[in-house]
């Protein structure tokens, strides 16, 4: 008999040929994400099993598997051989335990085999340690439909069986790694620390792009970003951030061009620079936290003319049919939220226009661009890039 977490994952189930890849991929994450912890990480049949672990871990252990995606959910067991009478004997000792600390009156047993070579069939077997606890416990009653306290027990291939009592739900999603690489826009906002983590939870590999204006911006609003990269690193693991200087391309933007054109060109310019750093570290995807209509770049026309600006990398929206009430909800929820509303400008705000174009055309814009040196301002911008590389187990 040991004491075990149980972890469940959801979408790789569908996988068919190809679940292997996705299993070890996602075994790789939960090592990776508890190389600081003494545990050992197992692998049975549609699960894996947290084992060796101190007591004085577990609270760290669930805080940082619940935020793993590709698992949906955990549980706290106990292993014992797969033997009638022993699991008889440790449901009534489980029982006997939860009662102590708890003023239960009604409880569900719920049976799964998934060991066929098991005699007995789940749902009697159920029936069957329903009926023990029964005759244990005089003042418990079954409740099939909002019971006090369920009891699972797992009768697994390996030939143990799990008993545990409650799950606790994880992120789900896909593991990170299982869809390639992109690029996140990463500003000081709410909005692109959610869309990163929503695409790191349909399975990307996140690294972030952000462009600073200093001396227009502070030194301050650089270490906001990096804390904001910080918290993304507890869902996405590894984020490596390029800092692009970006306060010669908006001098020249603000001296060159059209008052009402300046977000749309710095916008597509950054979008320009994103793609190159993508084709260099062959990046698939270049991610941003636009919300349809949220600004004036968010129109649908401006994202038709800031999307002009590429030519082989796409770009995903993540957030782009949420509200702000939404986006906030799930900035809470990772952590974002706090960091994101300190009062350090990023550059879009350092030359913000008073009245910015809301329907721009393509024509309108190419022809605004020609008054830059473009190439020059890229190139230069890329080869002054500063790399920071931030990691899981950092502080």
């Amino acid at each position: 008999m040991r004491k075990v977490i149980i972890l469940r994952y959801g979408e790789i189930y569908l996988k068919g040929r190809n679940k292997n890849f996705f299993e070890n991929l996602l075994i790789k994450n939960i090592k990776n994400s508890l190389n600081a912890i003494e545990c050992k990480v197992e692998k049975i049949y549609g699960r894996y099993l947290i084992t060796n672990f101190k007591d004085s871990d577990f609270n760290k252990i669930i805080d940082k598997i619940t935020k793993i995606f590709g698992l949906v959910s955990l549980s706290f067991a106990t292993e014992i051989e797969t033997k009638k009478e022993e699991i008889e004997k440790l449901s009534v000792k489980f029982v006997e335990d939860l009662l102590k600390k708890n003023n239960y009156t009604s409880f569900k047993v719920v049976a799964k085999r998934a060991d066929k070579t098991f005699p007995i069939h789940s749902d009697k077997f159920a029936a069957q340690i329903g009926e023990v606890i029964l005759n244990h416990f005089k003042n418990l009653k079954v409740e099939l439909h909002e019971p006090d306290f369920e009891l699972n027990i797992e009768i697994r291939e390996n030939g143990k069986t799990y008993i545990f009592a409650e799950k606790i739900n994880c992120c789900g999603g896909m593991p990170v790694g299982s869809a390639g690489q992109g690029l996140l826009l990463l500003s000081g906002g709410i909005d692109s620390p959610v869309a990163g983590y929503l695409m790191a939870k349909r399975g990307l590999t996140i690294n972030a792009i952000h462009f600073f204006s200093f001396p227009y911006t502070s030194v301050a609003a650089k270490e906001k970003v990096i804390e904001l990269a910080k918290k993304l690193t507890a869902y996405a693991g590894n984020i490596k951030i390029f800092m692009v200087p970006f306060s010669k391309i908006q001098e020249q933007i603000h001296i060159n061009c059209s008052e009402h054109y300046m977000i749309t060109i710095m916008r597509r310019i950054m979008m320009r620079i994103a793609e190159k750093i993508c084709e260099q570290n062959f990046f698939k995807g270049i991610i941003t936290g636009e919300s349809l209509g949220q600004v004036a770049s968010q129109t649908i026309e401006s994202i038709t003319v800031i999307n002009n600006a590429l030519k082989t990398i796409p770009v995903l929206r993540p957030v782009i049919a949420l509200d702000k009430f939404e986006i906030v909800n799930i900035a809470k929820e990772i952590n974002t939220y706090n960091i994101s509303i300190l009062p350090y400008e990023d550059c879009c705000t350092a030359f913000l226009p008073k009245n910015p174009v809301i329907k721009p055309t393509i024509v309108e814009a190419e022809k605004q661009e020609n008054y830059l040196q473009m190439d020059k301002l890229i190139n230069e911008a890329i080869e002054a890039i500063e790399i920071i590389q931030l990691r899981t187990d950092e502080k």
